[in-house]
């Protein structure tokens, strides 16, 4: 192995420990284990999660991308009081940017673009049930490949960005009972409608299916918190 191939290992092996990190925050946060008003220490999630403050400092960056903590002069991260509505909006905001992009992509799809989100939706067809971050992943994908064959850089990067805002809410509302498989006919019907260069019918579809997640999360924030009492 040479330097350079090691400095990319070690690269890597760095974001995983950060996202793993981040994703555990996540989990803790939007469940109400770590209460609203809680500070998060760089030091005592290092030596909780065995990791160097690097990853944890970038882990929680993120989650304050997110909008999920708050990091404050002189003191810290902190998690702020959650704001259902503004949540609730960004979904609504979402479904309208999905819908541009499914509408877009319909009519401007390439070889190169159908074969991508074809891809897509066969990894996230064979994702494990059982485990629903994997099919997050794999279903963040599919969401790409559509943006990406809009082929408008602007529409894309705001979708990209909104996505990442709210990947905490829709990654741990895949652990709603039967969702995935919810998700995996929504996507079926909006993979059809792609590839037959039918816009309307795509975009119609790709809005309904991030309102879906929206309208259903009062009932998944209400699980989630009952659930860790």
């Amino acid at each position: 192995m040479d330097a350079k191939q090691g400095q990319t290992e070690m690269a890597g092996g760095a974001r995983r420990r950060s996202e793993a990190i981040r994703e555990a925050l996540e989990d803790g946060i939007i469940t109400g284990a770590i209460s609203p008003g809680a500070h998060l220490d760089e030091t005592e999630l290092a030596e909780r999660y065995g990791a160097s403050r690097t990853p944890v400092r970038e882990a929680l960056q993120q989650l304050a991308a997110a909008g999920l903590i708050e990091i404050r002069p002189r003191r810290g991260a902190i998690v702020p009081q959650p704001d259902p509505h503004a949540i609730l909006d960004m979904f609504e905001t979402m479904a309208e940017l999905e819908a541009s992009c499914a509408r877009l992509a319909a009519r401007r799809l390439t070889a190169e673009d159908r074969a991508a989100i074809t891809e897509a939706h066969a990894r996230c067809s064979t994702a494990d049930a059982l485990d629903p971050d994997t099919y997050y992943h794999r279903n963040e994908d599919f969401h790409l490949a559509i943006y990406r064959a809009s082929h408008n850089r602007f529409l894309e990067e705001q979708a990209t960005a909104l996505l990442r805002r709210l990947r905490p809410y829709r990654r741990l509302q895949l652990r709603l009972p039967n969702r995935i498989a919810s998700s995996l006919t929504e996507h079926d019907a909006l993979k059809d409608a792609l590839l037959a260069n039918d816009a309307e019918r795509a975009a119609t579809l790709a809005r309904d299916h991030v309102q879906v997640q929206g309208s259903g999360f009062g009932d998944f924030m209400a699980l989630l918190r009952a659930a860790a009492r």
